[in-house]
């Protein structure tokens, strides 16, 4: 696949958002958190990111049902972005859905604790 195809596919993932993707991004757009800006549905490395830091090269991943089945091919993916000295941290839909505080303070948490 081509990097113009992989931009189109992201495109149209930002404008078909999960339920959980909608939930996390309205918490993330305009700077809300920590004053950071994050991108959605961010091409990197050929890979598609649900949300990234750019200024702390930070990856947060939203897994849903669809990554119990792909288990092995999510590893690769992350390594190869890691490789590049982007961090990832993940959740699961549920707890996005039902507990999106817990998941927010997580958030601030691994922030602080990767940007000192």
């Amino acid at each position: 696949m081509t990097k113009k195809e992989k931009i189109y596919i992201a495109r149209k993932f930002r404008k078909n958002q999960t339920t959980t993707e909608q939930i996390i991004w309205e918490k993330l757009r305009n700077r809300q958190l920590m004053n950071l800006k994050f991108r959605r549905q961010y091409l990197i490395e050929g890979y598609i990111v649900d949300f990234y830091c750019p200024k702390l090269k930070l990856t947060i991943e939203i897994d849903g049902p669809i990554h119990s089945r792909q288990v092995k091919e999510d590893k690769q993916r992350q390594k190869d972005i890691e490789e590049k000295g982007i961090r990832f941290i993940r959740f699961k839909n549920k707890d996005v859905r039902y507990n999106l505080k817990e998941v927010l303070k997580k958030l601030r948490v691994f922030i602080k604790k990767i940007s000192k």
